[in-house]
């Protein structure tokens, strides 16, 4: 496969290929949770989607560390590259994976020995007991094989080969998809079946991606002695991206907490049915930012500040398409929103209409935030980053989620994450300003 230059093709061209491989390896990641939910609903029951609600923490955290080494690395690795320096990116990548190793390591050993424990805190109880630890235990085990499949995915993509990542992730999903409903319908697995399906479809995925260092195009080297200093930038560089992940987790523990004090255990459908919506918006989002990422940070390194500028207008551009036409189907559409998931009750469409109305507003400012998350990545201010990571996904959903219910009832907890989308995006656009002054306009990028 020929290598894309990132420094001498037109930016439009680069941003449609990476585009949809970028937008389908997020996707796929979704549905990874999507089918598992769906199937579970059918298969074994509202008890079995309760346990893996609480389960979902976990495997943010996998994903969320792959991402945090593989995110953190690729953008250094690519940076390195703008400047010719290949050296050091061989050291990134080398210090990035040895990182993986050590906490897929501690992941399966400390799951194991403190899975209990961790479960508890989770909000496990007697009712769900058996099926935490049906799917838990599976889900711990399979650790390695979710933190690599997205620490692989981001250096893949990195290096110039967004296609076998499409691939990869596109085969992984589809397999779980169908073990899925094998697992669970003919052989009656149960829980289990779900879980040991995901981790298939992961190890799937990580075999296809390892197929790219036999490349002759793979750039992806290691060396002997890599300077483990680098490892504190790697970490530096791609919290923001674990932050945003583990977020997820947070966000859901908070809101079924107030829903089920305000409303009971209909709220919570209800915020299923909405979180499992968000859940396709973010990954869609998340895959523009991906797109962009590459070209942003080898640019970057290279100096190329107008080729930075224009990559990330065409970012601005499909987030504003996509959060145009996700808001415009929950303004008009919301009752058949709630059909995709559940067959709705009266009592479910007279809390969930005016819900999801009011939620994916919301959906309009998430893409620019998550976007400018990741420009803020490429362009080595990965300080603003994680803040606009702490701001939206943290701090003000943690605070208004408790100050809201308290003026508007239920109403003001769908009204979470509206307010709190547009607060971040109005930060954003104020580091923006700050930024494009500082942006180097010739010769490589001093970090």
């Amino acid at each position: 496969m020929q290598k894309l230059n990132l420094l001498e093709e037109p930016v439009p061209k680069l941003f449609i290929k990476y585009l949809m491989p970028s937008i389908s390896a997020t996707l796929v990641t979704s549905i990874y949770i999507l089918a598992d939910t769906l199937m579970i609903g059918r298969g074994v029951g509202a008890v079995g989607i309760a346990a893996l609600n609480l389960l979902l923490p976990l495997f943010s955290l996998f994903f969320g560390t792959g991402m945090l080494f593989g995110v953190g690395g690729g953008v250094l690795l690519s940076i390195s590259k703008g400047r010719r320096d290949e050296r050091a990116a061989r050291e990134y990548f080398t210090v990035a994976l040895w990182l993986a190793v050590a906490f897929a390591v501690f992941y399966i050993a400390g799951g194991h020995l403190l899975f209990r424990p961790v479960t508890e805190f989770l909000g496990r109880n007697d009712t769900m007991g058996n099926y935490v630890d049906e799917y838990g235990r599976v889900l711990v085990t399979g650790a390695p094989v979710f933190l690599f499949s997205a620490f692989l995915q981001a250096f893949v993509r990195n290096d110039r080969a967004p296609k076998v990542s499409m691939a990869a992730v596109v085969a992984g999903g589809v397999t779980n998809v169908i073990l899925d409903y094998i697992f669970i319908f003919p052989m009656k697995m149960g829980m289990a079946g779900a879980a040991v399906a995901s981790v298939i479809g992961s190890l799937l995925t990580v075999g296809i991606l390892l197929t790219h260092f036999f490349s002759p195009e793979s750039t992806l080297k290691t060396v002997a002695r890599p300077n483990w200093r680098k490892a504190w930038e790697v970490v530096t560089a791609g919290f923001a991206s674990f932050l945003l992940e583990m977020c997820n987790g947070v966000v859901t523990f908070l809101f079924n907490r107030q829903l089920l004090v305000y409303v009971g255990d209909l709220g919570v459908v209800v915020y299923g049915i909405i979180s499992n919506s968000a859940l396709i918006v973010a990954s869609i989002s998340n895959g523009i930012s991906q797109a962009v990422q590459p070209i942003l940070a080898t640019n970057y390194g290279a100096g190329r500040k107008e080729r930075v500028k224009e990559t990330r207008h065409l970012g601005e551009m499909a987030v504003t398409v996509s959060g145009v036409l996700f808001t415009g189907i929950g303004l008009l559409l919301p009752a058949l929103v709630t059909a995709a998931f559940v067959k709705p009750t009266a009592e479910i469409l007279a809390m969930s209409v005016p819900a999801v109305r009011i939620y994916f507003l919301s959906f309009f400012a998430m893409g620019f935030n998550i976007l400018y998350s990741t420009y803020f990545q490429s362009v080595m201010k990965p300080g603003y980053s994680l803040f606009i990571c702490m701001m939206r996904g943290m701090v003000l959903n943690a605070v208004l989620v408790f100050l809201l219910p308290i003026a508007f009832g239920v109403t003001g907890i769908w009204s979470v994450m509206p307010v709190t989308e547009f607060l971040t995006l109005f930060v954003c656009r104020f580091l923006l300003t700050a930024q494009n002054k500082k942006l180097p306009s010739n010769g490589p990028a001093a970090v």
